[in-house]
């Protein structure tokens, strides 16, 4: 018997019997069907193998994560960086100095808003980077040893489209209750 999208499939419901309807219904339970134990598991899992990958940035993960952002595209303002890699913008103040001290990265007024600081990558910070996703791909391949190619992908892109719907959910006004 399969288990696909939460639902159980049996073979003839995969292959449209009479009884598909009833039994397509039935939902597993237990830790594996868990949705929270899933996301736990992994995430705890991913955070041993990698963080030993960006120990020597400062920050560690989080200063892995602040110089992917400002490397794949136009230079961020610290607000927007910090709401982008949802981190408290103290706490981003205190990682750029870090990440600045190290000559990773450097900071210039905005031209189109002189009171906001632009965030850019430097040379160094590139090859720092470089080094860190290599190490993290082999980390990585680990954790995803059980998959194939297509299956790794498609792991991506959907926790790709749930994190994006996580972080708009994250900046979205809270409405009163």
């Amino acid at each position: 018997m399969g288990y696909i999208d939460g639902v159980s499939a049996s073979p003839s419901a995969a292959n449209g019997g009479a009884d598909a309807a009833t039994r397509g219904t039935t939902r597993e339970t237990g830790l594996e069907s868990d949705l929270g134990w899933a996301i736990r598991m992994v995430s705890s899992a991913f955070r041993r193998v990698a963080t030993s990958s960006v120990a020597d940035l400062p920050g560690g993960p989080r200063g892995y994560l602040v110089l992917v952002a400002v490397a794949s595209g136009e230079p961020p303002s610290q607000l927007a960086l910090a709401q982008q890699v949802n981190l408290d913008r103290t706490v981003m103040t205190y990682l750029l100095d870090d990440l600045e001290a190290r000559r990773l990265i450097t900071r210039r007024p905005d031209p189109r808003d002189r009171r906001a600081r632009q965030v850019l990558i430097t040379e160094e910070g590139r090859d720092h980077l470089e080094r860190a996703q290599h190490h993290l791909s082999i980390a990585e391949a680990r954790l995803l040893a059980d998959l194939d190619e297509h299956d790794a992908r498609q792991l991506r892109l959907l926790l790709t489209r749930v994190a994006k719907t996580a972080q708009r959910e994250a900046l979205a006004p809270q409405a009163d209750c």
